[in-house]
């Protein structure tokens, strides 16, 4: 039996409804409960079903600030009654209806979860008003307060996740200036596997790894961490190019378990004296120069992504010419796969290169910043990607 939204005399508009499912087998007791919330002076839908069983699909799917539980029901009984209830409804109040000769069922019942008790025969429209009130205030604050811990030990997550994907760059000698953004995706800021690094070598060198495991969240972020921590290991032990993707592709394979991941990503190395960048691409676009002429984005071969075709081992490189001062910038996909404030376009690289020709003269931090928060205003929400950017530039430019 479901009874549609009633008002109780003298209820006011301004008060909330509450929705109250009431799980009662007998028909006269279920009869007198009604009475007495009519009497209450609250605004109320009430659901009467008979068992546990004709109440799943309301536990499951219906939205009840209230439920009044019996605990002899034909199909369940006691503190399993409220274990039952509280594990298909865990942020609804539970409130147990005992017996008069029942003294330490109520007490039982609250230690199993409900938020609190009445005993049938006793119970008058003052205190059921009380009661409910109270029990769903009660049910409401625990379920804030689960929240905020579970934000907090989120944030915590994050930034220890994050502290593995954004190190400090290890630098000596180099004149070389790192410039990094990390931006997670999603509407819970969850951190997904993307991830970055610099490191400069024993022969001066400066080498840069930008990449971007699929998928979101913490198992993306750990593993990103893992390519990040063995792209470093790996570099200061002294491989280089597809020996050390091909590494990589190995952690990688071993570390991601069950998961279908893989990861795309962009090795750097940048001597800064010759004037030459050397580049290997793993399922990774191309980065962005940019020199006294403007910026564009330089032509290089391409190689697969790592974990998706292990055997063919495959990545080329590209060796970049470079100007006495310049700029060259890496990313992950989430700066370009937005939208570009059309209903459905996408950003794009060239959307990209046309953003920077806007932008005005800044210092590297400053260029980032302005070019990340015109990608975010133009795609308005609508696409919700972590990216990473890195940018190296040397020179007096």
């Amino acid at each position: 039996m479901t009874t549609a939204l009633t008002s109780s005399p003298g209820a006011r508009p301004a008060e909330p409804v509450y929705r109250v499912l009431l799980i009662e087998d007998d028909e006269g007791d279920a009869l007198l409960v009604e009475e007495l919330l009519h009497d209450t002076g609250l605004r109320f839908e009430l659901t009467t079903r008979a068992s546990l069983a004709e109440a799943r699909a309301d536990l499951a799917v219906a939205p009840l600030d209230c439920i009044l539980l019996d605990l002899h029901l034909p199909d369940v009984s006691g503190t399993a009654a409220v274990a039952a209830v509280r594990s298909l409804a865990p942020h609804t109040a539970v409130i147990v209806l005992t017996g008069l000769s029942e003294a330490r069922a109520g007490t039982d019942a609250m230690a199993a979860g409900a938020q609190d008790y009445l005993v049938k025969g006793k119970v008058e429209a003052d205190l059921l008003h009380r009661t409910v009130r109270y029990a769903v205030y009660r049910s409401q604050t625990e379920r804030a307060g689960a929240e905020a811990q579970a934000a907090r030990l989120r944030a915590e997550e994050n930034a220890r996740l994050e502290r593995g994907l954004l190190p400090d760059p290890i630098l000596e000698t180099s004149t070389v200036r790192v410039t990094s953004r990390y931006l997670p995706g999603g509407e819970l800021a969850l951190l997904g596997g993307d991830f970055l690094d610099v490191v400069e070598g024993d022969d001066g060198l400066l080498r840069a790894v930008v990449g971007d495991v699929s998928g979101h969240g913490p198992d993306a972020a750990a593993l990103g961490v893992c390519l990040r921590i063995a792209w470093r290991s790996l570099v200061l032990g002294g491989h280089r190019g597809p020996d050390l993707l091909h590494l990589m592709e190995r952690i990688l394979i071993a570390e991601r378990g069950s998961h279908t991941l893989f990861a795309t990503c962009a090795l750097l190395t940048l001597d800064d004296k010759a004037r030459t960048a050397t580049l290997h691409l793993a399922g990774h676009h191309e980065p962005l120069l940019t020199t006294a002429a403007g910026t564009r984005q330089v032509a290089a071969a391409h190689g697969i992504a790592l974990g998706i075709a292990p055997e063919l081992r495959s990545w080329p490189a590209t060796v970049i010419p470079l100007p006495d001062s310049g700029a060259l910038t890496l990313y992950t996909d989430g700066l370009t796969e937005g939208h570009n404030g059309t209903e459905d376009g996408r950003l794009g690289v060239e959307g990209l290169l046309d953003l920077i020709d806007q932008l005005l003269p800044a210092d590297p931090a400053a260029h980032l910043d302005r070019l990340i928060k015109k990608t975010h205003a133009l795609n308005a929400g609508r696409h919700s990607d972590d990216l990473a950017v890195l940018r190296l530039d040397w020179g007096s430019g």
